[in-house]
């Protein structure tokens, strides 16, 4: 991707949290990235000093789109970052490919339940608060919990049999006071059950009192100036305002859903896919549609889409997620409009996803318009003046040439996008036709060309430009006719004289503004098919004087063509020599009888 091209949808990217993709040109996700504000990070890749490591130049040389999602939080950006890194395991990605799980806090379920650290998710009915995105962070807030509330960190059986047979010692977290002592029933499973209670509110988010109480702790350091102190406090409320105990993009309350959104606008359809698979969403997609008709419902559209992207993207999940009620065809599966809790959050994620999708495809479209180049304009000027139905972005003009009936041949010369496509350009020479009939050798080269074309399966043009008038223009459409393409192409001729425009079943031909554009194209196609036409028919008659004329110039035997040759390698470069230069390879004689030669032939052509 170049910088002109990331210029051009930089205004489209928006400055909220998400994550970025890189793609290359086949839809491959090379790299997979987070921000805070999609679009600075973004841009940063295309800056004028740029990130400046080669990893990162060829991963910009290699990228053919950009693809993001937008999500609430920056902590949100980063776990779907981790998500699909883990799922597609981009290229460029160096890190976050081990396939290590989010943290999550847990509350067992037991007698005097446990409160620690986990990677793992086990299905027994305990309690779990999470994902977070860092572990650190957590470890503070654990360690927080316990030395404010006193639990037990022991994996002792706390069972009453157990209490009751004294199985148990207090230990040292007894003794150093951070543990009350349920193991030998110094705390009544009430009281603790309370402290349980209590640091459930604190994780889901309702720590206003701890952090008033922490705050004043600091400020207490700092005034006794123990700054240590103070700073271990600061770190605690850093954690605090830090954590999240929800997350959208993954949870512990979903295991596998899909979910779906639709926006439209009066001539297309956008569904929003997000596919959820245990708690974690690992796939993002927006299907366009193009509306057939002004009344089509959003329940039917999405009630089409939702199996085919199911199918698409291999999703067996129970149950689906929409905005409203639609009619479904799969009897096993369930439908869910969600009001509250976090469903209703997935589909919102996905709503604000279509409708910045939709409003961004808006908005390219508008910038294309308002950008449109120069090649865009030529050929909707063009396509107007000539009233085509369609842009004529693939032009094709032939010219024939030939001196006296003499080597004849032709030119098809290729306009693509209004600008000459010089690989594409064919010359002919003239098999069927017998001396100069400029019209039936029109009619050969354009039937050869088209049906060698039709055979090949290729593209055909939209418009080809015949350099002649009327009869010209007839001989062509014969062969078009021949081959059935009267109806998909364009075919005009264009007259030198007074430069009108010829058309097969009009007899009155057109002008064209001489300052419009598309006849300058059109005239510039003219110009290059008879100057290509005419360097080959040169070419061909200079090949065909080496071996006849040349040779039949009375005084010129075979081995002085050979000694011109051997000294100046072609034909043009023997007619560019001076009198001098041939004397000194053949003698005077033999060069003064040249000369006259190619003066004679200069002469003719003129």
């Amino acid at each position: 991707m170049t910088l002109k091209e990331f210029k051009e949808i930089q205004p489209t990217i928006p400055k909220q949290p998400g994550v970025y993709r890189f793609l290359d040109e086949e839809k491959t996700i090379l790299y997979i990235g987070k921000a805070k504000v999609l679009r600075n990070r973004v841009s940063s890749y295309f800056s004028k000093h740029g990130d400046g490591r080669a990893k990162v130049k060829t991963l910009i040389k290699n990228a053919a789109s950009i693809e993001y999602t937008i999500v609430d939080t920056e902590q949100d950006a980063l776990l779907l970052e981790c998500t699909l890194i883990k799922k597609y395991q981009p290229r460029y990605n160096a890190m976050l490919k081990d396939g290590k799980k989010y943290s999550y806090i847990c509350i067992k379920k037991e007698r005097f339940p446990r409160v620690f650290l986990t990677r793992n998710i086990i299905k027994d009915g305990s309690t779990y608060f999470g994902p977070y995105t860092s572990k650190w962070r957590v470890e503070i807030i654990i360690d927080l919990i316990r030395k404010l509330f006193k639990i037990r960190t022991c994996s002792f059986n706390l069972s009453e049999q157990n209490i009751q047979n004294k199985k148990f010692k207090v230990c040292l977290e007894y003794h150093i006071k951070n543990c009350e002592g349920p193991c030998e029933n110094l705390e009544t499973e009430q009281h603790y059950i309370e402290k349980i209670h209590q640091i459930k509110n604190v994780l889901r988010g309702n720590f206003g009192e701890v952090k008033k109480h922490l705050k004043i702790k600091m400020e207490r350091f700092a005034e006794n100036l123990q700054f240590e102190h103070a700073q271990d406090i600061k770190n605690k409320l850093i954690a605090f305002e830090d954590y999240q105990g929800k997350s959208t993009v993954v949870s512990i309350t979903i295991k596998d859903v899909d979910v779906f959104s639709i926006a439209k606008d009066d001539t297309m359809a956008y569904i929003n896919y997000l596919k959820v698979v245990n708690g974690a969403l690992i796939n993002i997609f927006t299907q366009e549609m193009t509306l057939n008709l002004d009344n089509e419902e959003k329940e039917d559209l999405l009630a089409f889409t939702i199996p085919l992207l199911r199918e698409k993207f291999n999703s067996i999940a129970p149950e689906i997620i929409v905005p409203f009620e639609i009619p479904l065809l799969e009897n096993n599966i369930t439908l869910t409009i969600p009001k509250i809790g976090d469903k209703k959050k997935l589909l919102d994620l996905s709503t604000k996803n279509v409708i910045y999708y939709k409003n961004q495809k808006l908005k390219e479209i508008a910038s294309k318009e308002r950008k449109q180049t120069s090649s865009e304009r030529i050929l909707n000027t063009m396509k107007e003046d000539l009233q085509m139905d369609s842009l004529p972005l693939h032009i094709e003009c032939f010219d024939n040439s030939n001196l006296q009936g003499s080597h004849p041949v032709a030119s098809c010369v290729v306009f693509k996008n209004a600008k000459p496509s010089k690989k594409d350009y064919r010359h002919f020479n003239i098999k069927t036709v017998e001396g100069p009939n400029d019209f039936a050798s029109m009619e050969e080269i354009v039937f050869r060309r088209y049906s060698r074309l039709l055979k090949e399966e290729k593209s055909l043009p939209q418009l080809v430009i015949i350099d002649g008038g009327k009869g010209q223009l007839s001989s062509a459409m014969k062969s078009i006719k021949k081959l059935e393409l009267e109806d998909k192409i364009t075919v005009i001729g264009i007259a030198k004289k007074l430069e009108e425009i010829f058309f097969p079943s009009d007899p009155v031909p057109l002008y064209i503004n001489k300052k419009s554009e598309s006849l300058k194209v059109i005239q510039q196609a003219r110009n290059e098919a008879h100057r290509f036409a005419i360097t080959f028919h040169r070419n061909k008659r200079s090949k065909s004087f080496i071996q006849s004329q040349l040779t039949e110039i009375k005084g010129v035997g075979k081995i002085s063509v050979k000694k011109l040759l051997k000294e100046f390698k072609s034909v043009k470069k023997i007619q560019e020599a001076s009198f001098e230069e041939i004397e000194a390879v053949v003698g005077t004689s033999i060069a003064h009888k040249i000369i006259k030669q190619f003066e004679e032939i200069s002469t003719k052509e003129k």
